[in-house]
């Protein structure tokens, strides 16, 4: 099988956050790492590549971003694609969408895309849903075990419930949870190895794409943060709570 793995490099999830004078998240000169969430993805494509399918590992992002491949490829994947372009900073999640499709595009004979639930830095959760729009493929959602059998995807879907069992061809873009392996960690053998395999770096031209196509439609306003959290009030009188619950509730407009 042929798999290409949505990547993303973050600043360093454990540490704490710089934004820019954009009022964005500040990208370049700081600590960063693959992010854990895509670790899981990256673990599911070995597995289902075995020793004879091939693993494309995809980012976009600053100069750094590359050493979210460079992970990647330590763990077990064969090669990546890093593209990086200035007219991309700042970029949204339709514009991101757009460049990440035209990537995998690229990659002939591909059988299956795989992608993190959501990005550890982002949260928006709708990524890999507009790629697989853009490419006009079926998804599949929270994948908690992926197998593929007689030229079918069959996934377990993670549900509050339980799970969903979900069938659809290939290819396919799939997200996968965190709870669906244990991701390896690199050797020495790994990390060495990764330096030689193939890299291709692609510009927005080098896609096809316009400066409409990565032209952001959204922009940050500015931030504020988050208000202090007040004390809760203790009310010790059985008979008066229920009145001053009611009360809260109707003065945060729940009833």
């Amino acid at each position: 099988m042929n798999i290409v793995v949505l990547v993303k490099y973050i600043p360093n999830p454990e540490g704490t956050p710089e934004m820019g004078p954009d009022h964005r998240l500040k990208r370049e000169g700081v600590e960063g790492a693959l992010d854990p969430g895509d670790e899981h993805s990256v673990e599911a494509a070995l597995q289902l590549a075995g020793s004879d399918g091939e693993v494309t590992l995809v980012t976009m992002g600053p100069e750094a971003a590359v050493g979210a491949l460079r992970r990647g490829l330590s763990m077990g994947g064969h090669k990546g694609v890093h593209v990086l372009d200035d007219s991309l900073k700042g970029a949204d999640v339709l514009v991101t969408a757009r460049v990440l499709a035209a990537v995998v595009k690229r990659q002939a004979g591909f059988d299956l895309v795989l992608a993190g639930v959501e990005s550890t830095d982002g949260y928006t959760g709708t990524l890999p849903m507009a790629v697989a729009e853009l490419l006009d493929l079926p998804n599949v959602t929270f994948a908690r075990k992926v197998e593929v059998a007689d030229g079918t995807l069959k996934v377990e879907r993670q549900t509050e419930a339980g799970y969903d069992e979900v069938e659809c061809p290939l290819p396919a873009v799939v997200t996968v949870t965190a709870g669906a392996n244990e991701p390896r960690y690199p050797t020495l053998k790994g990390i060495m190895q990764a330096k030689q395999k193939p890299m291709d770096t692609l510009s927005v031209s080098d896609l096809g794409l316009s400066a409409e196509d990565v032209k952001a439609t959204q922009e940050v306003m500015g931030l504020e943060p988050v208000a202090a959290k007040e004390a809760g009030e203790v009310i010790e009188d059985p008979e008066e709570a229920p009145g001053r619950v009611v009360e809260f509730l109707t003065k945060a407009k729940v009833i």
